[in-house]
């Protein structure tokens, strides 16, 4: 009994006490802007609708997140989401099969992946240069297949779009008297799903514990028989995996694409990772606190919007504002605990 008091009387760890921090914002802010603003804040379909809006940004920031915790950077990622939803675009209108378009999505993303991990983990090229020419490779190979905008033309995919999962309790009653039941696209669930897989890879599988090992020390790793290589080429790898997976949710949730479709989601995705606890560093972060990120970030913006400032500048100077609020908070809560330890 005497053990298990102890055992819980342990201080949180970094990881842990970071998540916390940012799921205790998002609750606040998320409360005050009910309270204030109210508006569809009132309704549970505006959680709802951050989600559909931002599901392939959900996906793409757990990516970051298991290659930041690692030590790593990855800016490709929003240039590797353009193309996946550019090319299943054209091959669906070429009536292609949904299913194939898919796995076009998961090949285009392992590509990308693979030739990023290799070069980085057996060439030891600097990550922020080899995923920048990724980067640029993708944006302008989607460049290279279509200049204008396209729009899915493929019955079977329409239909697949327009399937919604329907939670008629946390519906609300509109002026007409009639019940709008609250909806949820599919993409959330496979948003909601890769959340959960990539938790389970980090909290309860070797791998992920060799990605925190990784980030927290490199040369502590290899002494401790630790396959700094392989390991760092496998969080490329499932980081380009992601990409392929929000590029097919990210054309799902809007049935079109362009040239410039997913522009500035990398940085939205390292933005959320660090709000979310994940430290550039490497070795601290939490894929909870990605997801709470993510959400923090949309909902700040949303307020923006909701008070009246609807021009774009607004949201991206907010975005930097909170940044660096972030950035600031965790210094001080981490080097405050070192002086204490």
């Amino acid at each position: 009994m005497k053990n298990l008091f102890k055992k819980r009387r342990e201080p949180l760890t970094d990881t842990q006490l970071l998540m916390t921090i940012t799921i205790s914002i998002f609750i606040v802010m998320y409360i005050l802007a009910m309270a204030i603003l109210q508006g569809g804040f009132l309704h549970a379909q505006q959680i709802f609708d951050l989600l559909n809006d931002n599901a392939s940004l959900i996906i793409v920031s757990c990516g970051l997140t298991i290659v930041m915790i690692g030590g790593g950077i990855d800016i490709s990622v929003g240039g590797v989401t353009s193309l996946v939803v550019m090319s299943c675009i054209l091959y669906l209108n070429k009536g292609g099969n949904v299913f194939v378009a898919a796995l076009i999505a998961l090949g285009i993303g392992l590509a990308f992946g693979v030739v990023h991990g290799a070069l980085i983990s057996y060439l030891e090229i600097q990550p922020f240069i080899v995923t920048l020419a990724g980067m640029f490779f993708a944006r302008g190979m989607t460049t290279i297949l279509s200049v204008n905008p396209q729009k899915v033309d493929n019955a079977a995919f329409e239909s697949l779009r327009n399937t919604k999962i329907e939670i008629s309790w946390l519906g609300y009653v509109a002026k007409n008297g009639n019940l709008v039941p609250a909806r949820m696209e599919l993409g959330v669930v496979i948003a909601l799903l890769c959340v959960i897989t990539v938790f389970v890879i980090l909290m309860f599988n070797r791998l992920g514990r060799n990605f925190y090992a990784m980030g927290g020390n490199q040369q502590s790793a290899l002494m401790l028989g630790i396959n700094v290589k392989k390991t760092r080429f496998m969080s490329y790898l499932l980081s380009g995996l992601l990409s392929g997976i929000s590029g097919f949710v990210l054309m799902m949730h809007t049935g079109a694409g362009n040239a410039t479709n997913a522009a500035g989601m990398e940085m939205n995705a390292i933005a959320s990772s660090i709000i979310g606890g994940t430290l550039l560093t490497g070795g601290v972060g939490n894929i909870i606190g990605t997801f709470f990120g993510t959400m923090t970030l949309t909902t700040i913006k949303k307020i923006v919007v909701s008070s009246g400032l609807k021009d774009p500048w607004w949201q991206s100077i907010t975005t930097g504002g909170m940044l660096c609020f972030f950035i600031l908070l965790q210094s001080i809560v981490l080097s405050k605990r070192q002086k204490q330890k």
